[in-house]
């Protein structure tokens, strides 16, 4: 599997999450800059992290997903690529027209620092075949916008189509329904609030996130087995 990071300024967790990825991989990914108008050859996964990207003017994630590394990014997507967006990335997703609904200040109005538990809600996508449905698992969050808000219709489809991907057990922010992360609808686009990322050795505190990336590698390598 090949990956790239995109990198914003103000970007703050994408060296965390190349090393996931390299530990996952055993390659280092392509670390891309926000001005680039093109993605390296042959990715099969891009991920956006963590941070405030332009300092979270206007809104969390709006002018990032404006910029130019991110019309590449839209048409990866529609060519049926892999996304991950975690925390800004998750932001940028939606701003971007990757994924429904909307990312407001935390329903508390303050900044959220601390693990949280999660339980997985469906196993059927790349990001999260290797966990079981109903599993409780933990990972950090570092947020102050992460409620997200999603009308009635928008939530029922979201259950209906099985495309929430993670659900809150103690609800940090007021996220509607305890959304924690939520899927496109062809599965191949994820994004969340917690950082699976910070989850991925014991020294750091638990190792519950290493299993998203694992995932993504044996989906993402069955894939290219397949094409070859």
């Amino acid at each position: 599997m090949r990956a790239g990071v995109l990198v914003f300024p103000g970007s703050n967790c994408d060296r965390d999450l190349a090393v996931a990825l390299e530990r996952a991989t055993g390659a280092r990914p392509a670390l891309i800059w926000h001005k680039e108008t093109s993605l390296p050859e042959g990715l099969d996964l891009v991920a956006i992290p963590g941070g405030c990207s332009f300092g979270d003017h206007l809104r969390c994630g709006a002018i990032a997903a404006r910029s130019p590394v991110m019309r590449a990014v839209v048409d990866f997507a529609a060519a049926g690529g892999h996304v991950l967006g975690i925390c800004n990335g998750f932001q940028i997703l939606i701003e971007a027209g990757l994924l429904p609904g909307a990312l407001m200040r935390n329903a508390g109005l303050k900044f959220v620092c601390r693990r949280v538990p999660l339980r997985v809600e469906t196993t059927e996508s790349a990001f999260t075949r290797r966990y079981h449905q109903g599993e409780r698992v933990e990972f950090p969050v570092a947020h102050h916008d992460g409620n997200y808000v999603a009308g009635p219709e928008l939530r029922a489809a979201l259950e209906g189509e099985g495309r929430i991907a993670f659900r809150y057990l103690d609800n940090p922010n007021g996220s509607a329904g305890d959304i924690a992360g939520v899927l496109s609808r062809n599965r191949r686009i994820l994004g969340l609030m917690p950082h699976p990322e910070r989850a991925v050795d014991p020294a750091i505190g638990g190792t519950d996130g290493a299993r998203l990336f694992s995932g993504l590698v044996e989906a993402l390598g069955s894939e290219t087995l397949e094409r070859a």
